[in-house]
């Protein structure tokens, strides 16, 4: 493979710390790169050496006579004064880019619903940053850096963005660098891994997956201080080799050797002993939402709502933004009433949510963080275990020496898990999660969602985080034309029913702007305008028939499935007996609705 670019012997130090010290590292056409590593410790620095944008105090940088180089940067460096479309496309005559299938798979797949001819300035900052991943997209680079770019991005934008870069080059050609904390954007497209830590870049071969098996091996030979962290690292492969279906079906690590490492760790949750002690601290009822509406006005976000929470319950919410997510948790906290409908909480419940903002910190803002901990409870009782408010926050990634730290010093990702331990320690039973994965590295959200599988209430979950989602929740839910529907399958058969829905909505055309454009490979507006049904008759009558037969057994289906967690969590632990009886049950019922939804998606495309 050519080489593209290379960086010898860099080094780089700021008045308080050396950054980087003699690093040796490159590039080759067909690298998919992915770096990892503490917050603070280089990631962004090291990209913006690489791109040009920063001189090393030593050593150099060196590129290949002809390679062209684009980065996407955390910075807003967008010109407010110019549109969508001037930025974006820029000078290009429209026939050359409306004719570029690239160009159009970009605009349908990161900013359709973003007006065309709208001024930059006027827009949010999540739209503000599609508009620059887009204008980089368009063009044709032969090395992209990308520096968080699943930020502002939903599910199916992380997912469509992992697609694109996959078929963007052939196997053997281009560059990608990127720095991001999505674990499952690391895995769906990066062929090796770079971690920064400790002023040096260790490469690993794979993605993630393959990083954290490799990670492993190299702690498990490593000095007794590195126990603590060995031990967390191993639960996560644990989870990734017993986890997602989808990730045993193309390894991308040895399977023997992560089986050897991982064959004493205990299943990363105990989900029949946590369901026991949801049930002692709940009691049977949580939150029930029956047949429950709400309208803002003459928009109406959710439609005849039936959700019945059951004890010790882990679900994560999907959907579009706008679509009711929020709503729906409101609803659950107690702080929204419904337009109509019923809902009823059990008597025992106390409900915590973890929000994007930081008001539980404001009280707190100039104190420091040791005074914080020492107004809370002498112990707390953890996975089993008796733990001092000191051990939980070290084991949240706090050190002796922050402890002396006021509050408004720390960084956002120390405000963050300091907000969410805080959340914890006041004992909640029903804990909600709002994007808590914000500011956030790798080995921390490791350590959260270690800290998450030991807490016994029920947890509901909303996040773009789709690694997260499927890594500490045990079902999904999605919210869709202002119904909550249940995902059997998880984030795929959610991906799955949204393509479906646009192709429906949307029909062959990409609307940019106003005007509508057509979608990368499909037909233009006037093909697609005379394109005969694909049911007429008779069959079209019978095909609606099933179609809507088959919603309904799917509300069925999904209603006994509820039934049987209930009422699992209702049973006794120790009779392991009837829990087989249950759990065979559930996935007979669970194949059953498989198969509905497989043919109410096979009618819904027919009657598109």
């Amino acid at each position: 493979m050519a080489h593209l670019l290379g960086a010898e012997a860099l080094h780089l130090e700021y008045p308080t710390r050396i950054i980087f010290d003699r690093v040796t590292i490159g590039l080759d056409e067909g690298d998919r790169i992915g770096i990892v590593g503490r917050n603070g410790d280089g990631k962004s620095t090291l990209l913006r050496m690489l791109a040009g944008r920063l001189q090393p105090d030593d050593g150099r940088v060196t590129r290949r006579g002809g390679v062209t180089l684009a980065m996407l940067d955390q910075a807003d460096e967008l010109d407010g004064t110019r549109t969508v479309h001037q930025t974006v496309i820029g000078d290009i005559d429209e026939h050359v880019w409306a004719g570029d299938p690239q160009v159009r798979d970009v605009i349908s797949g990161l900013i359709a619903d973003i007006p065309w001819e709208a001024f930059v300035g006027d827009l949010s900052g999540g739209q503000r940053r599609r508009v620059a991943l887009a204008a980089l997209l368009i063009g044709d680079h032969d090395v992209i850096f990308l520096d968080e770019p699943t930020n502002h991005l939903d599910v199916e934008g992380i997912a469509w963005l992992a697609a694109h870069l996959k078929r963007r080059w052939s196997a053997n050609a281009g560059g990608l660098i990127v720095v991001t904390h999505d674990r499952w954007f690391l895995d769906e497209i990066c062929t090796a891994t770079w971690e920064v830590h400790d002023r040096l870049i260790e490469p690993f071969e794979g993605g993630y997956a393959a990083y954290i098996l490799q990670r492993v091996e190299r702690d498990k030979m490593a000095a007794a201080s590195e126990s603590k962290r060995q031990n967390l690292m191993r639960k996560e492969l644990a989870w990734l080799r017993r986890g997602a279906p989808a990730r045993s079906t193309k390894p991308k690590f040895r399977i023997d050797a992560a089986n050897e490492l991982i064959e004493n760790e205990p299943p990363v949750r105990d989900s029949v002993s946590l369901a026991s002690m949801a049930m002692q601290r709940l009691g049977k009822d949580v939150v029930d939402l029956e047949n429950v509406s709400v309208a803002y006005g003459d928009t109406s976000v959710l439609k005849d709502v039936t959700w019945r929470i059951a004890p010790g319950e882990r679900t994560g919410i999907l959907g579009v933004n706008g679509a009711g997510k929020s709503t729906l948790l409101s609803l659950v906290a107690g702080t929204l009433l419904p337009t109509s409908g019923r809902v009823k909480r059990g008597k025992t419940i106390k409900v915590a949510t973890l929000t994007q903002q930081l008001f539980e910190l404001e009280d707190i803002w100039n104190d420091r963080v040791s005074e914080v901990i020492g107004r809370q409870k002498s112990t707390y009782v953890t996975g089993g275990k008796e733990m001092t408010p000191g051990q939980l926050l070290e084991r949240v990634g706090f050190s002796s020496a922050q402890l002396s730290t006021p509050v408004k010093d720390l960084s956002g990702g120390q405000k963050r898990r300091l907000q969410l331990l805080l959340i914890l320690l006041s004992e909640p039973n029903v804990l909600i999660l709002d994007e808590p994965t914000n500011d956030l590295d790798t080995d921390m959200l490791a350590a959260i969602e270690d800290l998450l599988d030991s807490f016994p209430g029920t947890l509901l979950v909303v996040s773009h985080d789709r690694y997260l989602v499927e890594r500490v929740t045990d079902q999904q839910y999605a919210v869709m034309n202002g119904h909550l529907r249940h995902l059997p399958r998880g984030v795929d058969q959610y991906l799955e029913l949204r393509a479906t829905q646009r192709k429906g909505s949307a029909g062959d055309t990409a609307p940019v702007g106003g005007r509508s454009t057509p979608a990368a490979g499909g037909a233009t507006p006037a093909t697609s305008a005379v394109l005969p049904p694909k049911l007429g008759g008779a069959e079209l009558r019978n095909a609606q028939k099933e179609h809507a037969a088959a919603a309904r057994k799917i509300e069925k289906l999904s209603g006994r499935i509820s039934e049987v967690h209930v009422r699992m969590a209702e049973h006794d632990p120790g009779d392991y007996t009837g829990l087989a009886v249950l759990a065979a049950e559930l996935r007979e019922l669970e194949h059953q609705l498989e198969v509905v939804e497989t043919r109410w998606l096979e009618l819904e495309e027919l009657l598109s």
